[in-house]
């Protein structure tokens, strides 16, 4: 018998560790780890917990169970081992800093304990380092690292083992969300398991992956996968994932539908674009990518920040973006610039208070992509949006929900008033917006004022005179 640890793979189709000894008895485990989940978040353990219900029901439909654990896994699971008088233990690979310091005292633990154990890599295409630069270093510039990603062949999906597999066990319960120090989240969650994942899937590449180049920059359209905290949980492997990319790739019968199935495929590579930017550089977590010659002036305001975080900085598609945050736990990648920029450069901010907010309130964190997308909108990371290129939240309001219908889903205070004066919120005095929508607050900085303060202040730190 072999152990299998699930942690980022709570699934059994297309799961390399677990396909690697489909040939033997396996007996599937999960640990809480409380290093993990001291970094954890009500919405995001709310949703892993799901996941791992899911999960254990699909054992125990064979025959079998899933065996819940909790403690340090380098002390757990040299004691399950012996438990079940296991020959080892396979796992997947994690790359965050936390999960390598992690997965390397599990593997001490084990020689110790002389338990072999076998490790893959599962969660991307191409492991942190398989794809380099002609000079053998990591790349820095996606458009560069996502050419060769393109070129080079993907694995095809594992099978799912048998449910003779699977060994007769009996699991123990699983704890709650106050069992683990967590309340209950404030926002609808998705639901999670193996299935919610793959009929999201079905259902984007039987219809909006042929027009996402056309519609996936709008918020309202829904034109997106929402896969996001399904990638991140493993509940959907990234081998079914490209594989029914590549079939709807093959089903297209027009340029523009081949090239929006592409474009979709170059989210995919973003995501292991920044899981290697982060494996080859743990440190970013907390600190810049890019170097400046001083250190960058970010103000610090609390009232400005609480503003943002609650959606009440009178800029109506921020606010749209930080209410839908609350309510589900997600929200539109333009929308997520639009936020990010606002933070950063309107209220300049530093962009780790808006990643810790954001980390706290999406079901779909995973800390390669946000802290890259972060450090890409605060003009501080790899291949970054630079400095003065700031988003205008008005005009971007109005380019990307232009009759105000998504600003209007989550922002009720403005459902009755004109798409025209939504976008041109900012330019009504007050007594216009008192009688258009009192209860919808001011914009609480000037775009125009604070887009030259955080332009100065860049440079400032540049060391430009």
């Amino acid at each position: 018998m072999w152990l299998h640890w699930h942690r980022r793979d709570l699934r059994v189709r297309d799961n390399k560790g677990l396909a690697a000894r489909a040939d033997e008895t396996i007996q599937p485990i999960f640990v809480f780890d409380p290093d993990v989940l001291r970094h954890g978040s009500p919405a995001r353990v709310a949703f892993l917990l799901d996941a791992l219900d899911a999960l254990r029901d699909w054992y125990r439909d064979c025959g079998s169970d899933l065996v819940i654990a909790k403690g340090r896994p380098w002390e757990v699971l040299p004691e399950l081992v012996e438990k079940y008088d296991a020959e080892g233990i396979t796992w997947n690979h994690d790359y965050s800093g936390l999960a390598h310091r992690r997965d390397e005292d599990v593997v001490e633990s084990l020689k110790d304990s002389e338990i072999a154990y076998e490790r893959f890599h599962d969660a991307v295409h191409h492991e942190p380092g398989a794809i380099r630069t002609n000079d053998g270093k990591p790349y820095s510039v996606f458009s560069y690292f996502w050419k060769k990603w393109t070129e080079r062949e993907k694995e095809a999906p594992f099978s799912t083992p048998t449910a003779e597999v699977f060994a007769d066990a009996e699991g123990e319960t699983l704890p709650s969300l106050d069992d683990l120090g967590f309340d209950e989240p404030e926002a609808q969650l998705p639901a999670a398991g193996m299935e919610p994942a793959r009929d999201r899937l079905d259902t984007f590449c039987n219809d909006s992956i042929y027009r996402y180049d056309e519609i996936r920059e709008y918020p309202a359209s829904k034109g997106t996968s929402r896969l996001s905290q399904d990638l991140k949980y493993g509940t959907l492997g990234v081998r079914e994932a490209y594989a029914q990319t590549e079939e709807a790739l093959d089903a297209a019968d027009t340029d523009a539908k081949r090239e929006s199935v592409e474009s979709y495929q170059r989210q995919l590579a973003w995501r292991e674009f920044y899981t290697q930017v982060l494996y080859f550089n743990p440190n970013l977590v907390t600190e810049n990518y890019k170097d400046y010659r001083n250190e960058i002036q970010w103000r610090s305001d609390a009232d400005e920040l609480n503003a943002w975080k609650d959606g009440e900085t009178g800029y109506p598609i921020v606010d749209a973006g930080m209410r839908q945050l609350r309510t589900e736990a997600f929200m539109h990648n333009r929308t997520r610039m639009i936020v990010g920029s606002f933070l950063t450069k309107d209220l300049m901010h530093d962009w780790r208070e808006g990643y810790d907010w954001f980390r706290e309130r999406l079901v779909d964190h995973e800390t390669a992509n946000d802290n890259g997308n972060w450090q890409w909108i605060g003009s501080t990371g790899t291949d970054a949006q630079p400095y003065f290129r700031v988003f205008n939240p008005m005009t971007q309001g109005e380019s990307y929900d232009p009759d105000a219908e998504y600003i209007k889903a989550y922002v009720p205070e403005l459902r009755g008033v004109d798409s025209r004066n939504i976008h041109r919120w900012h330019e009504l005095d007050d007594d216009e917006r008192e009688s258009i929508a009192p209860d919808y607050p001011a914009p609480i900085v000037d775009h125009s004022d604070r887009r030259e303060q955080a332009v100065a202040m860049f440079e400032s730190a540049r060391g430009k005179d």
